[in-house]
């Protein structure tokens, strides 16, 4: 860019000759900052002419974009789910194919009861805080090993409000013993150690530790998926972002660890980019009426209760010998053995009359 023989220098001048090294968009969201303006003021006076300062720190910015450096990590902030947050390089970027991996989450979490949910490697805290933000009666803790990343989300969370989300340093789930959770959910580092895309565009600038895992790209995922049933409640779900050929072996994994009602999503490309699964399987479907006793051998616990007509699950629990006024239809779910294990009522209960 070259602007010495020009006596004024306007917004149309400084992106035209920019647009000739980086997309116009790109160019133009780099002005908008420097400005500190809008689209609608480029649009609306683009002969606004333009000191020398901020004119040379546009150009710091094209060249910086120039070489590659990813316009989030330029900026200092990224937007996911609409939400905007800040980054670093010293985390990954947060990119709109991981909503799907949140629309997923929220989908099964309740808007009307507490929860209990961890979010692993959670990096900017994207993924916590907006869950948190989307339920506010859910509990978010939110896992990194990296204090750079923690320091980031603590940020993040502070600067957005969400009080919910408490930010810890945790080598996956090595600080957390004896603590169960109703939702497990991460998008982990999954790609290859020798993976090519590594040497291209953004993933350049991105840390490392958050984007390889091995030599196949596998291990987090198969330490999470080995480890999540000791640190779900039964019930409990487990949901794990993926690279493009990873849904098959992600759901070998949960299928082989104890998993139920195991899937895979493909995100707007087409893409299978989330598989998850539930901790316990189905066990019987039975009616009861009366008293439901207690098992010698389970404790009885109800975690989706008695449907009162509306379009929501109601929640309750009932440990022991409950009594119950009505017949109801339930489902049991078994989970793998535990030093005591317990048989959970998992699906709505339908009354009947």
């Amino acid at each position: 860019m070259n602007f010495e023989t020009q006596q004024h220098i306007t917004i149309e001048n400084v992106l035209s000759q920019a647009r000739i090294l980086i997309p116009y968009n790109e160019a133009r969201i780099l002005l908008q900052s420097v400005l500190k303006i809008n689209h609608a003021y480029i649009i609306a006076h683009p002969d606004q002419n333009l000191i020398p300062i901020l004119i040379h720190t546009f150009e710091l910015l094209v060249n910086r974009r120039t070489s590659g450096e990813p316009i989030a990590y330029i900026l200092g902030e990224c937007e996911f789910y609409s939400i905007k947050f800040k980054v670093t390089p010293s985390v990954l970027i947060p990119r709109p194919e991981t909503e799907l991996l949140v629309d997923l989450a929220l989908e099964k979490i309740s808007l009307d009861m507490p929860c209990e949910i961890l979010d692993l490697g959670t990096g900017s805290g994207a993924i916590a805080i907006t869950i948190a933000k989307h339920r506010a009666l859910s509990n978010v803790t939110a896992a990194d090993n990296s204090v750079d990343a923690i320091a980031i989300a603590k940020i993040n969370a502070e600067y957005l409000s969400a009080n919910n989300v408490h930010v810890i340093k945790s080598d996956w789930f090595g600080e957390l013993t004896r603590k169960r959770f109703d939702f497990i959910i991460s998008n982990p580092p999954y790609i290859a150690l020798d993976d090519p895309h590594l040497n291209q565009e953004d993933l350049r600038f991105e840390p490392e530790l958050a984007l390889i895992a091995g030599r196949d790209g596998m291990d987090c995922i198969q330490t999470i998926i080995s480890s999540a049933i000791s640190y779900l409640n039964v019930g409990g779900w487990l949901l794990l972002e993926h690279g493009y050929n990873q849904a098959k072996i992600s759901k070998q994994l949960l299928k082989e660890a104890g998993f139920s009602n195991i899937f895979s999503r493909s995100d707007l490309a087409g893409i299978s980019r989330v598989s998850g699964g539930r901790y316990g399987k189905v066990a019987q479907q039975n009616n009861i009426s009366g008293e439901m006793n207690h098992n010698d051998n389970y404790t009885i616990r109800v975690i989706t209760g008695i449907d009162d007509g509306d379009d929501e699950d109601d929640e309750g629990v009932l440990v022991g010998n409950p009594s119950l006024s009505k017949e109801l239809t339930v489902e049991f779910v078994e989970p793998p053995p535990r030093e005591k294990e317990e048989l959970v009522i998992v699906s709505k209960i339908d009354v009947k009359d």
